[in-house]
């Protein structure tokens, strides 16, 4: 596993495959796989896999995400996860447009769903932080200089757990590596700049 990452992982759904080395995770999503319940209809699709640990206290999770786009929103993404009605998720996901693009859900019981910026890259950097009862998603494309994305909280002030998740809503399936983790058991310094 991650050696920075805190243990044990555990599988949120089944990954169609599943590799994790000392800093790099891959995950193979299945065809129609998704986390999404709809704010219209409330119909779910928490088919999506993804691999997470638990966490506690205030915490930076940081990984360089490449995806292999072929369909419409297929995605990788860093995961906050309580439980189906409460989590939320920082993706690179593929657009309509068929634009790398970085895109938030926070879902309370039902998912919202917020564009963000356009990557000219099959590759971005993504990091989510907790700050006290609060958390952050932050984005960018060199690892160096981040933009805030989303400010928010869920609806817990205990254990999360915090992982990677790969998607393929309207496809046949996504390859997603995760690399470069590092996690710290640490506070963010500066909510605009993500340092």
């Amino acid at each position: 596993m991650p050696s920075s990452l805190p243990a044990p992982l555990r599988w949120l759904g089944q990954p169609v495959e599943g590799h994790v080395t000392d800093d790099t995770v891959h995950i193979v999503a299945g065809p129609r796989s998704d986390w999404f319940v709809d704010p219209g209809t409330g119909v779910a699709n928490m088919s999506a896999p993804a691999l997470v640990a638990a966490v506690s206290g205030d915490f930076l999770l940081t990984a360089r995400v490449e995806v292999a786009f072929a369909a419409t929103f297929d995605a990788g993404a860093l995961v906050l996860w309580q439980d189906e009605r409460t989590w939320a998720k920082l993706c690179f996901e593929y657009s309509p447009e068929s634009r790398p693009m970085v895109v938030s859900v926070v879902t309370r019981d039902a998912s919202d769903d917020c564009n963000s910026l356009e990557v000219d890259d099959s590759a971005v950097w993504l990091r989510v932080a907790r700050i006290g009862r609060a958390h952050a998603f932050h984005a960018s494309t060199d690892g160096q200089r981040w933009g805030l994305v989303r400010h928010f909280a869920l609806a817990s002030d205990g254990d999360l757990d915090v992982g990677f998740e790969a998607q393929s809503p309207l496809g046949d399936g996504c390859r997603v590596t995760f690399s470069g983790i590092r996690f710290a058991a640490a506070t963010l310094g500066d909510l605009r700049s993500g340092e």
